[in-house]
């Protein structure tokens, strides 16, 4: 399995961003895929995911309203449309997926199984 993130860069507070992540090497609908980040000094956290057959997203209380998560099976690729940026939002964000990922209970999450992206760093800064 590999995945491959893009679209990170430098954006300014209210700014959009728009990331993907390429999949390749198993079936691309026989799984939740999602991202997380990790900012400076801080925990790995969940942010967005969607489910197998696109049925379902979720997502985590701060990006919800701004960030909007969808997948194109044609292309094997999810994206994260991120708007209204805040500072706060700076991190590196990792896309993930696997047969133990996804959104239990309110929380995101993920087993050993899962395959994780290299991650692609969205900084939000004036």
């Amino acid at each position: 399995v590999q995945l491959q993130a893009s679209g990170g860069g430098l954006v300014q507070p209210g700014g959009s961003l728009r990331l993907s992540c390429a999949a390749s090497g198993f079936t691309f609908d026989d799984y939740a895929i999602g991202w997380f980040r990790q900012a400076p000094g801080k925990e790995r956290e969940g942010v967005s995911c969607i489910s197998s057959k696109a049925g379902s997203e979720r997502y985590a209380d701060f990006v919800k309203g701004r960030f909007t998560i969808s997948r194109d099976t044609a292309k094997n690729t999810v994206y994260l449309e991120m708007n209204s940026l805040e500072p706060e939002d700076t991190a590196v964000y990792y896309c993930v997926t696997g047969p133990t990922f996804g959104y239990y209970r309110g929380s995101f999450v993920y087993g050993n199984n899962d395959a994780w992206g290299r991650g692609t760093l969205v900084t939000v800064s004036s």
